[in-house]
């Protein structure tokens, strides 16, 4: 056998190898979020699946996307999950509800880059989210639900002035993964039904968004504006 043939054969079969290891990768993780309001074929407003899919992406991991219209789900979706809750992830072996236990299952299988918060950091910003949906939701501008989101919004400042640009500093982590949707529903929402923004004041937050905002990551797995209003629309009219 001559070296030539050899050096053929010998990269024929790291060829085959290699599409076989790049395949099974591809196929290896499956998400199932939720599709948009009216569109069951574009990328949906859940905040939760998109924390789920920010730490795919900023963790390079490749994943095939299920989109599911929670107004019309499928058999498959039922019959593999029947709670029919979103998002569900699938390693290879079953699916997994819950994006707790997804992103903390997607940290231990893939570790690099790391996405772990500090102990002491994983609670920050935690009551952003309900006490925007109460404001939302809110028809009496004396019920202090304005006054309990600048509360928290004020927290979130001091923990950025003094920790920031992002809550563990320069390192983006598992929390401003939580943080950058629920903050994308407050700003387009907020916007949208009550003419309400952050205020300038909140210098900190206002930059901690616009790099959030910016990741390429938080750009392909968000929702258009439209979509993000068309989900709040039910709750707010109610």
């Amino acid at each position: 056998m001559s070296y030539h043939y050899f050096l053929q054969i010998s990269l024929a079969l790291l060829t085959i190898l290699l599409q076989s290891y790049y395949c099974s990768s591809m196929a290896a993780v499956e998400v199932c979020v939720k599709a948009a309001v009216g569109a069951p074929n574009v990328l949906g407003d859940c905040p939760f699946s998109q924390r789920v899919l920010l730490t795919l992406e900023e963790k390079k991991v490749p994943y095939k996307m299920h989109l599911i219209n929670v107004s019309d789900k499928p058999k498959w979706f039922l019959e593999v999950n029947p709670e029919g809750k979103v998002p569900v992830i699938n390693f290879g072996d079953k699916w997994i509800p819950d994006s707790d236990v997804i992103v903390g299952l997607i940290e231990e299988k893939y570790p690099t880059p790391s996405l772990v918060a500090p102990s002491e950091f994983t609670s920050v910003g935690s009551k952003i989210f309900p006490t925007f949906v109460s404001f939302l939701k809110s028809k009496d501008a004396s019920d202090g639900t304005e006054q309990a989101l600048l509360d928290e919004l004020k927290a979130l400042e001091e923990h950025l002035k003094a920790h920031g640009p992002y809550v563990n500093g320069q390192n983006i982590c598992s929390v401003d993964m939580s943080l950058a949707p629920k903050l994308y529903h407050l700003e387009v929402a907020l916007g949208h039904f009550k003419k309400w923004s952050v205020p300038e004041s909140l210098s900190h937050v206002r930059n901690y968004i616009k790099l959030l905002f910016e990741r390429e990551s938080f750009k392909k797995t968000k929702a258009e504006e439209k979509y993000v209003i068309a989900g709040w629309a039910p709750k707010v009219n109610a």
